[in-house]
């Protein structure tokens, strides 16, 4: 199986760590969060991982190279001329994902308890309420976002068939969805868990598309056509380490997942 770990982030707010070392390469627990990453996907059967790089990039490399690339398949997608956020780094490392199947994208600074075997399996079995079919419509999710109903300011509308439908801003109020007359307040609200299971032909609807744009805008641009659904595990505990205050408690939670 094959996935894909975003690593090319700039680390903007782990700072002062990040001005001398990528975001991949902080230390949780004894170990580099883009090891916890590899490590997850490598227990749970990907054994063919490319990662996209940008900021300090031959670090990153390195350590992979000096782990010996942790006896799996591992590549790398190069962005260091230019950073080409979520969805423009997966449109670039397309190549990658050319057996016609599934495959994982996963964040380096997202520490989790997820199943990630289980997640592909709900993907692949469509194990998903059918949707009641529009003309043209998919009924096979051309993508699967894990979710929770976590506190954020920034949610994912989805109807009662987990079709994704709308975002909202609740801070600023801001709403997108291609649906007319759009009302948030007739769906469910999730957070995004930074962890997705994407069909390869979702590249077919990437080809007229800049080089750098976000996966997120790009679902809300497609939901009216395709079927993009959310997956929310039971008991899901997740940290975003986003933060360096945020250093000591995921160690703590690493704890508690042994």
């Amino acid at each position: 199986m094959k996935a894909m770990i975003f690593a090319a982030g700039l680390g903007t707010r782990l700072k002062p760590l990040t001005d001398t070392m990528p975001k991949a390469l902080v230390p949780v627990g004894g170990k580099p969060l883009l090891q916890h990453a590899i490590e997850k996907l490598k227990a749970a059967g990907f054994d063919e991982i490319i990662i996209n790089v940008h900021h300090f990039a031959p670090q990153i490399i390195g350590f992979v190279e000096v782990n010996h690339h942790f006896d799996i398949h591992i590549e790398f997608s190069d962005e260091q001329e230019k950073l080409l956020d979520t969805g423009g780094g997966i449109k670039k490392a397309s190549p990658f994902f050319n057996d016609n199947k599934p495959f994982l994208v996963h964040n380096v600074d997202i520490l989790s308890n997820i199943d990630l075997r289980k997640l592909y399996e709900a993907h692949t079995q469509n194990n998903f309420p059918d949707p009641i079919r529009q003309s043209g419509q998919q009924s096979y999710p051309l993508a699967t976002l894990v979710c929770s109903e976590r506190k954020t300011s920034r949610y994912l509308l989805f109807n009662d068939n987990n079709h994704l439908k709308g975002w909202i801003n609740e801070k600023t109020g801001e709403i997108k969805s291609p649906f007319p007359y759009f009302d948030p307040r007739h769906y469910r609200k999730l957070a995004f868990a930074g962890i997705q299971i994407l069909q390869p032909a979702i590249f077919q609807y990437m080809t007229d598309l800049p080089d750098r744009f976000s996966i997120i805008d790009f679902y809300l641009s497609i939901c009216d056509k395709v079927n993009v659904t959310c997956y929310v595990p039971e008991n899901l505990q997740l940290i975003d380490v986003g933060r360096t205050d945020s250093l000591q408690e995921a160690a703590r939670f690493l704890d508690r997942l042994v």
